[in-house]
């Protein structure tokens, strides 16, 4: 997947949260171990639990299954069709192609009972509890069926994003299962450890309600719960994918929606203090000499001296300025979605096999390069682009597309053909570019266009204000930019712009797409892999007060944020953004020396000032 880069917009994936679970929540479990400790925390997780309707799960994945950890786009998260390296088969978008009839993968989306319905008779609160019924497409769902979740050894069906059933591998069963992807087995091991606790007083009664599904799985008991073999393979699932951002994440929104918590997420220690109190509790050697090997504007990596451990070393968990960045078997690892120019605090701890976890190493500062580019964007992460499209004509637009880019990558598309209706379409950088700040700037496209010739333009204007009617202000080509006039070609003709040079542009512009047609020839263009190299001239920004910013209190704990300046600014604009790169509030900071931001939940979010001659990015938490 390539990665979006902004001067202003980022996406930012390497800073997360920790669980954030109620002062006191667990308070009566306290120093309690085993099946005492299992008992409490059902009393606990009973308690609030408000459930809700099965039709309200679609509104309630909203927050709890929204794809922002992979494609970053807000679509449907779905454990059978997500593929965590690479573009996903399909995708759904929330409340849209719900099942309904489906005969192939892709067709619809349902409701996904992780602890199929069968076993308790599709009764409530298990029918509807979030926690375990999670979105699904419903070709998986179907093949799934009732089948235990395991290890399959020969597979006698796969699915798009390699989910399979199968005959079982595992030790003690040799029937049919189902195996999803390694991405998501330690999520499906701490849901049925929820599902065994939320459920103690009734789950002993699930054994035989499905002779090839809850059978093998459950032993009939209140406390154990589960078979010898299948215990096995959930502690080994739970071990070998350690507790996600993702799931605690959905953890706090599925508390949000429901009313109370999946305690292994907040503290997956439990897992073996309940299910194998004798196991291994030593934890592995702090991580050595932590390393640099290389930096890049938006990554740096890291090595260190394999740990040890009275059994063995099965990961290492990478932390950024106090918050967890990602996850490794090997000794290096690369942090990527970093801010340029910017100084990180990082160190590794160690995890066993038994979940034990060493203190973190000596930590290390490290700072990012200064990025060549004050414009790159691939179209990978729509709509958080460095591009607002705006149409005056016509209802034609500039749309995000999955394909057709540079080496049929995704891209941004504007398809004109309507054939006696006029377009007045733009695609327009949603931030100025100050080109007194840079030097021997170049610009660098890619180009695809089918159909008709209407040409596209791309233009730069100092007095556009911003605003929604761009046809008012004045509009000029690019320099050294010259675009190909289409053909009326059939098939794509595609074509690249390399390093055109526009360093005789100065002052503060926009940079724009321009595509206007009477409708009698339209032309359906493609742009993907927009970039404008620069170097930075340290001479183009005053140093007479932008810079002199006092945030406080950061970290904040109750949602609001002082800014303080030194001096007071005739233009200065302040855009919020939270840690995906959308925007979340755009204030008018002109002649005001102190603003305060208020009603920010908790998370990172990332302050932009923006004046004539400076810029100026800051991060800031919120508890």
């Amino acid at each position: 997947m390539k990665t979006t880069l902004f001067s202003i917009l980022f996406t930012f994936t390497s800073f997360f949260l920790f669980s954030q679970e109620p002062a006191g929540y667990y308070d009566s479990a306290s120093g309690l171990t085993g099946y005492q400790l299992k008992t409490e925390l059902s009393n606990i997780i009973s308690n609030g639990h408000n459930a809700r309707s099965y039709n309200d799960l679609y509104a309630g994945y909203e927050t709890t299954d929204s794809d922002n950890y992979y494609e970053k786009d807000g679509t449907v998260l779905d454990i059978y069709s997500e593929n965590p390296a690479g573009t996903d088969p399909y995708e759904y978008h929330h409340h849209q192609q719900t099942c309904g009839n489906y005969s192939s993968e892709g067709d619809c989306y349902n409701r996904e009972h992780l602890m199929p319905q069968s076993w308790f008779s599709s009764a409530s609160p298990m029918k509807s509890d979030i926690h375990h019924v999670v979105p699904s497409d419903g070709k998986v769902n179907g093949m799934r069926g009732h089948y235990p979740l395991a290890d399959v050894g020969s597979a006698d069906w796969t699915s798009l994003n390699g989910s399979k059933r199968g005959t079982c591998s595992d030790t003690g069963y040799s029937g049919i299962v189902f195996e999803p992807i390694d991405e998501f087995k330690g999520d499906i091991a701490r849901i049925y450890f929820y599902m065994a606790t939320r459920y103690e007083d009734r789950i002993g009664s699930w054994e035989n309600a499905n002779l090839d599904g809850s059978d093998p799985v459950l032993d009939g008991s209140s406390d154990h719960v589960f078979e010898d073999w299948y215990l096995e393979v959930l502690l080994r699932w739970h071990h070998q994918d350690p507790v996600s951002q993702r799931e605690i994440d959905r953890n706090n929104a599925a508390y949000d929606y429901q009313g109370n918590r999946n305690p292994f997420i907040d503290h997956p220690e439990w897992v073996d203090a309940i299910w194998n109190p004798s196991s291994d509790t030593e934890a592995p050697s702090i991580p050595q000499n932590l390393t640099v090997m290389a930096t890049t504007e938006n990554s740096i990596s890291i090595s260190w001296d394999a740990s040890t451990d009275n059994q063995s070393v099965s990961s290492y968990s990478i932390y950024v300025d106090g918050n967890s960045a990602g996850s490794t078997t090997s000794t290096s690892y690369t942090i990527s979605g970093l801010l340029p120019s910017t100084t990180y605090t990082i160190c590794v701890k160690a995890q066993d096999n038994a979940g034990n976890i060493s203190d973190c190493s000596d930590s290390l500062s490290a700072t990012t390069q200064t990025s060549p580019y004050v414009l790159n964007e691939d179209f990978d992460s729509c709509p958080n682009m460095a591009f607002t499209a705006i149409s005056e004509a016509s209802d034609k637009d500039w749309v995000c597309i999955d394909q057709y880019g540079e080496n049929d990558s995704p891209a941004i598309q504007i398809n004109g053909y309507h054939e006696n209706e006029s377009s007045k379409d733009w695609l327009i950088t949603t931030q100025p570019i100050n080109f007194d700040n840079y030097s021997n700037e170049t610009f660098s496209a890619f180009f695809a266009y089918t159909y008709g010739d209407t040409p596209l333009e791309v233009v730069y204007s100092s007095d556009y204000d911003g605003g929604n009617t761009p046809s008012n202000f004045i509009w000029t080509p690019l320099p050294n930019v010259n675009m190909e006039t289409p053909n009326k070609s059939n098939n794509p003709v595609e074509f690249t712009i390399d390093n055109a040079d526009i360093s005789s542009i100065s002052g503060t512009v926009y940079i724009a797409f321009k595509y206007f047609t009477e409708g009698y020839a339209p032309t359906r263009w493609n742009v993907d892999s927009v970039k404008i190299y620069a170097e930075e001239n340290s001479s183009g920004i005053n140093d007479n007060g932008l810079t002199k910013l006092t945030i406080y209190p950061n970290p904040t704990n109750d949602g609001t944020i002082n800014l303080k300046l030194s001096q007071s600014y005739p233009e200065l604009k302040i855009t919020i953004y939270d840690i995906s790169g959308k925007q979340i509030e755009k204030i008018d900071g002109k002649e005001r020396k102190k603003i305060r931001i208020s009603g920010l939940k908790p998370g990172f979010y990332f302050v932009n000032l923006v004046t004539r001659g400076q810029r100026l990015t800051k991060k800031i938490i919120v508890k």
